[in-house]
């Protein structure tokens, strides 16, 4: 039976994937993974899993796009539609903080 070995270095690693081994059960599948895997270079940690247990996902067997699927426009200000007494307040906003500003600075001297 073949098993696929996934090796982590360090703590926080991603894990990736090594190689395989050949191993009638789990148990020996995993020393072996740890005999070629993790001897000379030590290992956090290893996954070892049966090949016939992967599954693999295709967008075009499942009529979507992955990743980008989600709809972001919100993101962009442009995307909004506001009326002209908004921005005529953020203006008037600006004014007297500007002005606020202004007699503050005069005051200190």
């Amino acid at each position: 039976m073949k098993w696929e070995v996934f090796r982590q270095e360090k703590a926080k690693d991603y894990h990736t994937h090594v190689g395989n081994v050949h191993a009638p059960n789990a148990e020996l599948a995993k020393q072996y993974a740890q005999v070629m895997h993790a001897r000379r270079k030590p290992a956090n940690s290893l996954w070892v899993v049966p090949k016939a247990e992967i599954e693999e996902v295709h967008a075009d067997e499942q009529g979507i796009e992955m990743g980008g699927t989600t709809q972001k426009q919100y993101r962009w200000a442009t995307n909004y539609n506001t009326d002209e007494t908004f921005a005529e307040e953020i203006e008037d906003s600006q004014r007297e903080q500007e002005q606020a500003e202004k007699d503050l600075a005069e005051a200190d001297k």
